[in-house]
């Protein structure tokens, strides 16, 4: 489904009439920005199938810091993989890094075994640091959940089940207007709960091995 098409939806639901562009009226325009509103929402309450993607980092020798590039900043990391050594790479937090780099002693330069986060480049897109520090190429594979960045054009097309963000949009648009002529905000607000519920279930199933805890 398309951004125009999700945002034509919601002005249905709410009895109004639907347009040829998001941009059309200044109406339609809110509905647009309670659309992606409801989009961010519905992308971060689950790491959805279809969001996961790999990011590939290739090192240089005596370069330690990179950059995700095109992750902005609402990534999740599932694993990485040194793939050129055929390992998993393990996470530590910026103290063991400042550690590793200023207190301890100083690893030969080889092949990457951690890394941690280190802030975000002039785009916005996550940096990453690594160690040991890499004495030439190697390919780091960095399986995440991508979130997408707000829609601005009617044919961008959602990822992540429509019907959660087409409900949720709806209610933020009742609670503005307060009236929809028959269904509360607070009801419309609980639908769209149990419909993302449904949803996250569904992907949920297909990720077993991520929903079940197992003691040490």
């Amino acid at each position: 489904m398309t951004y125009l098409q999700a945002v034509n939806k919601v002005l249905v639901r709410l009895r109004e009439s639907t347009v040829a562009t998001v941009s059309e009226t200044a109406y339609s325009a809110l509905i647009g920005e309670f659309v992606n509103d409801a989009k961010r929402a519905v992308e971060d309450s689950w790491n959805w199938g279809a969001l996961r993607t790999t990011l590939t980092v290739n090192t240089s020798a005596g370069v330690f810091n990179y950059v995700l590039t095109d992750s902005q900043q609402s990534i999740t990391v599932l694993d990485v993989i040194n793939d050129t050594s055929n390992w998993f790479m393990t996470p530590k937090t910026s103290s063991e890094f400042n550690n590793l780099f200023l207190n301890a002693t100083a690893v030969p330069e080889t092949s990457p075994k951690w890394y941690t986060f280190n802030g975000v480049d002039s785009n916005g897109d996550t940096a990453i640091d690594v160690y040991p520090i890499p004495n030439g190429a190697y390919d780091l594979r960095f399986n995440v959940v991508l979130r997408t960045a707000d829609f601005e054009n009617d044919a961008d097309v959602f990822g992540v089940p429509t019907m959660p963000i087409i409900q949720l949009a709806t209610a933020f648009g009742a609670r503005e207007r307060g009236e929809t002529g028959g269904t509360s905000s607070q009801e419309l607000f609980s639908i769209a709960d149990n419909t993302l519920a449904d949803a996250v279930a569904f992907d949920a199933a297909r990720f077993s091995d991520e929903t079940i805890w197992y003691t040490v």
